[in-house]
């Protein structure tokens, strides 16, 4: 049978029922549309709020962490070697935070071809001296250049220049909301005051806000230089080494290589997120869901659709077999109705998803906490697309396929026998 033949039947009972197959064409335009308004929009999310830990805390993080030994000098004696030792209230060992012999672990690092780069980092505990009150702080010692290269600094930064940090002594980013609790603007001038009783005087050169309250009223930044004159330590002083990776996913498997290579404590950025992780993977899983619902039941309203209308076409399905259409003749008619219902409904669906997220991404979305974001949040992942369509057409073939099914095995002599 001429396959040109059976498209032009397939397209005369299309024509035939024409409101019916508009029906069925909107259904499969409205779940497309919003499989693909839902999953850029819970994706765009979704990357907002990855956006706000992960571009702020490395892949790997090294550190020296103040622990009491494992081993007690009761377990070194041979005398009591053999026995079980209970020792209690073990006070861990007079060390500093100081990762030992950092220059030569910076240099290996940076031959290390899965490293992408990373950030040397001092973490200095504080007080913030406004007049006869000592608020708590964390001054963060950082190398501004590195630092922005890797983790998006100047994004934060929502006042001020955040190369001043580099380029004026003695200088600091102040977390916004410690600066509302102190009433600092730029310019000012504020004392600090470490856990040793070191006092010093800082220029407040910008403000820092990273979208967590609680956070930007303990957090500031000052270079590693700044942050070692502060502390009264020499220049090779540093507590952390921030590194990312080219890949993500090899983390916790570099920094178990790391932590017996370098003697010192690496917590990978899957351990350190893990609550985090785990909420976008949910959430994403619900917008795959009701997505994929909304397509299924697009799908079941082309099978009623098709059904009905085999019921209708009786007499002209009893024809086309008496004048030599076949089984699989039929079949092929009723697959292609459904599939011309699922392509143009398919391709609206596509258009219209594209246009809703276009328009989501154009409403304001302003809140203090989040400075850096204008708009809401869409995802364009070419994916969504690509899902959308294969699944729209796998959906609407099998709402034609059993109909046709049926269609194929009408025995046109018991139709016609009957009328």
């Amino acid at each position: 049978m001429k396959y040109g033949l059976i498209a032009s039947v397939a397209r005369s009972l299309l024509m035939a029922r024409w409101k019916q197959t508009l029906v069925a064409a909107i259904g499969v335009t409205f779940s497309i549309t919003m499989f693909i308004a839902l999953l850029g929009f819970m994706n765009g999310l979704n990357d907002l709020l990855d956006g706000l830990i992960l571009n702020r805390t490395p892949h790997i993080r090294l550190y020296k962490e103040i622990e009491p030994s494992p081993v007690q000098p009761i377990d070194r004696s041979s005398k009591f070697r053999s026995f079980h030792n209970f020792v209690s209230s073990v006070k861990p060992k007079n060390e500093r935070l100081e990762i030992y012999n950092n220059a030569a672990i910076i240099k290996f690092l940076k031959s290390d071809t899965r490293v992408l780069g990373l950030a040397p980092k001092i973490t200095a505990q504080v007080f913030y001296n406004v007049g006869p009150i000592d608020m708590t702080g964390v001054i963060n010692g950082i190398d501004v250049e590195a630092e922005n290269r890797l983790f998006l600094f100047s994004d934060y930064v929502v006042g001020g220049n955040y190369m001043d940090l580099q380029n004026t002594p003695n200088s600091i980013v102040l977390g916004k909301g410690a600066a509302e609790k102190m009433v600092a603007n730029l310019g000012a001038v504020i004392q600090v005051t470490t856990a040793k009783g070191e006092r010093m005087f800082l220029k407040v050169v910008g403000f820092y806000q990273s979208g967590i309250q609680e956070l930007d009223k303990v957090q500031s930044y000052a270079s590693i230089t700044t942050t070692q004159k502060l502390l009264g330590e020499p220049a090779n002083y540093i507590t952390d080494i921030q590194i990312k990776l080219k890949d993500l996913n090899q983390a916790p498997l570099v920094a178990k290589e790391y932590t017996a290579l370098f003697n010192v404590k690496a917590l990978d950025i899957q351990t350190a997120n893990a609550q985090f992780e785990t909420g976008s993977f949910v959430r994403s899983l619900i917008s795959y869901a009701v997505g994929i619902t909304l397509l299924i039941v697009a799908g079941f309203g082309i099978y009623n659709i098709l059904n009905m209308m085999i019921y209708e076409k009786m007499d002209s399905i009893a024809i086309l077999k008496a004048t030599g259409f076949s089984g699989k003749d039929v079949n092929r008619i009723f697959i292609s109705i459904a599939l011309s219902i699922g392509i143009f409904g398919g391709l609206l669906g596509l258009l219209f998803g594209f246009g809703v997220s276009l328009l989501i991404d154009q409403i304001p979305f302003i809140t203090a906490a989040l400075p850096m974001v204008k708009t809401y949040p869409v995802n364009y992942d070419a994916k969504f697309y690509i899902i959308g369509g294969v699944f729209s057409l796998v959906t609407t073939y099998f709402a034609g396929y059993f109909p046709s099914l049926k269609a194929s095995k009408i025995d046109p002599v018991v139709i016609i026998r009957g009328k």
